[in-house]
């Protein structure tokens, strides 16, 4: 985060400026993320599930060159663009147009799009599957709209952005309205999130900063969210 507040440019000029690329790291069997560097913006990471026969976008990152598509184009391009909320909306339709697809975003958020395009879809309701086994969950929490995408893969894989956010110790996960000024969620809300997610099955947990949590994520996340819920509502005395 800038302290001295926001500044502006374009992709043109990132491209022009032949200072970023983008690395693209396969973490497991179908499974790929996309980040620039050096880091732009808040810097997060988008990936890539591939699904059979189906693969799609997590998220989004700014920079996009023709290096970029070239090698996602390589492991089999993309079939979908998936967004879990606002911040990362970023240049969702460049990405869209070069790979000639669609964006899903929960209607909760259509208030947030200031680039509009007949690309995006407005899903609604509580779950969309994008793909047998790829299926979206509308958690709000970060946003009305706030989105995580389960992948059914052996024994579950979620990926969720920030709106579950994995913390420095991967034994805990935890939720936040706004994470420049640190506020947190309503004890309410997290309840809420924590008894969507329980009904899902996953093993691991990707979230939008390379923090990922390889076992027991499910467990992971339910203890996490009893423990900041007792915080809130001034049951927790440990101060780890």
């Amino acid at each position: 985060m800038n302290p001295e507040g926001q500044s502006w440019t374009t992709l043109n000029k990132m491209i022009d400026s032949s200072n970023y690329a983008n690395k693209i790291i396969n973490h497991e069997d179908g499974l790929y993320s996309i980040t620039t560097t050096p880091a732009f913006a808040i810097g997060q990471t988008a990936y890539i599930v591939q699904n059979p026969g189906f693969n799609i976008m997590w998220d989004c990152i700014t920079y996009i060159d023709d290096q970029t598509v070239e090698e996602i184009k390589h492991i089999g391009g993309i079939d979908a663009i998936a967004l879990s909320h606002p911040h990362y909306y970023s240049t969702q339709v460049e990405w869209a147009e070069r790979f000639n697809t669609v964006i899903y975003i929960h209607e909760d958020d259509r208030q947030w799009v200031t680039r509009p395009s007949e690309r995006i879809i407005f899903w609604s309701g509580e779950f969309l599957e994008l793909d047998e086994g790829v299926t979206l969950h509308r958690l709000g929490g970060h946003f009305d709209g706030g989105t995580v995408l389960h992948w059914k893969k052996e024994q579950g894989v979620l990926l969720t952005g920030d709106i579950i956010q994995v913390v420095a110790d991967r034994q805990w996960v935890s939720f936040m309205y706004s994470y420049p000024n640190l506020i947190p969620l309503p004890a309410t809300q997290v309840k809420e999130i924590a008894a969507k997610v329980k009904k899902l099955k996953y093993e691991k947990l990707y979230n939008a900063f390379h923090r990922v949590i390889n076992e027991n994520a499910h467990e992971t996340v339910q203890k996490s969210a009893k423990r900041y819920i007792d915080a809130l509502e001034g049951r927790f005395s440990n101060r780890i």
